[in-house]
């Protein structure tokens, strides 16, 4: 019996043999990033590097893909063997431990799928995947489960890296007053993480779904079903939420848009500054001893891009 024949039907035969082929690393394997990961053996993705440090508690599991059955066990084999319930072909390399220690496992897949909250380690996977040219898509949810956001990097085009999308997305957010934001991230902390307050398992699931959609679609590439999106970066509205100042989107509704490369990132940018940079003074705005002169063009090209 074949149980991927509605899949294959909705796709094609040739695009779900391409999906079998792919080799994906999901980063954090957490309520969203579980949820990923799930999603996309279900939808016939054959290879899978897992990575998280962490363990199925008995609190996790009204927030998680994997049930009391997992309690005490690593996310990552929790998570690998309901794969291997839902896709028994599946390949599945579970990796327990910190990103930071096992970098070398990003080494040859087709996309990283980031599903943490610091910043430090998305700085890690920004500069692994800025060197490899590989493609990586990261996922946030606001405070209380109000939306969230979801990005896709590419480090072969002229677009973003993740540091100068963070900073372009999230500027003086870690710092303002209440209301004094222009993008509604609720609460962020100082080194620009994302509060860990997600509401209801259902809220994390609707930015995991966008982010598994795009990850599919970019390992549908050549397809028929490929699809282009309207930009980079999609922002989602669980609640009625003020995404911009001055524009209140209903709920369940989404805004696309496309945060421009930063060409004086001190990532990505055109002049690297001469001395390298930790990722402390990445993740804690290095960028801030910039020219007056730097920081007018970048002001003027987010309003550009918020508009």
């Amino acid at each position: 019996m074949n149980n991927f024949a509605r899949v294959e039907g909705f796709l094609g035969q040739n695009a779900l043999a391409q999906l079998a082929s792919k080799r994906v690393a999901i980063v954090g394997l957490g309520s969203g990033g579980g949820f990923v990961a799930l999603t996309l053996a279900m939808s016939g993705v054959g290879h899978f590097v897992l990575i998280d440090n962490d363990t199925i508690e008995s609190v996790n599991v009204v927030r998680h893909v994997a049930d009391q059955r997992y309690v005490g066990m690593p996310k990552v084999q929790a998570v690998a063997d309901l794969i291997k319930h839902r896709n028994p072909q599946a390949e599945v390399q579970p990796v327990v431990g910190r990103l930071e220690d096992h970098l070398d496992k990003l080494a040859g897949v087709d996309l990283v799928i980031v599903g943490i909250d610091g910043e430090r380690p998305k700085y890690a996977i920004n500069t692994a995947c800025r060197a490899a040219g590989q493609v990586a898509i990261y996922a946030g949810v606001y405070e209380r489960g109000e939306g969230g956001d979801v990005v896709i990097i590419r480090p072969a085009t002229d677009g973003p890296c993740y540091a100068c999308w963070a900073e372009r997305l999230r500027e003086d957010i870690a710092n303002a007053l209440p209301g004094e934001t222009e993008l509604d991230y609720g609460m962020i902390g100082p080194d620009g993480t994302i509060a860990a307050e997600p509401g209801l398992w259902l809220h994390v699931t609707r930015v995991a779904a966008a982010q598994a959609d795009m990850a599919l679609n970019e390992l549908l590439v050549g397809q028929p079903i490929h699809r282009t999106f309207p930009g980079n970066t999609v922002i989602l509205a669980n609640g009625e939420m003020e995404i911009f100042e001055g524009m209140v989107v209903p709920p369940y509704s989404a805004q696309w848009i496309d945060i421009p490369r930063n060409p004086h990132c001190l990532v990505c940018g055109d002049q690297l500054a001469e001395e390298s940079l930790s990722l402390d003074d990445l993740v804690g705005g290095a960028n801030t001893e910039e020219s007056e002169e730097v920081k007018q063009e970048q002001q003027e090209t987010n309003t550009d891009a918020a508009e």
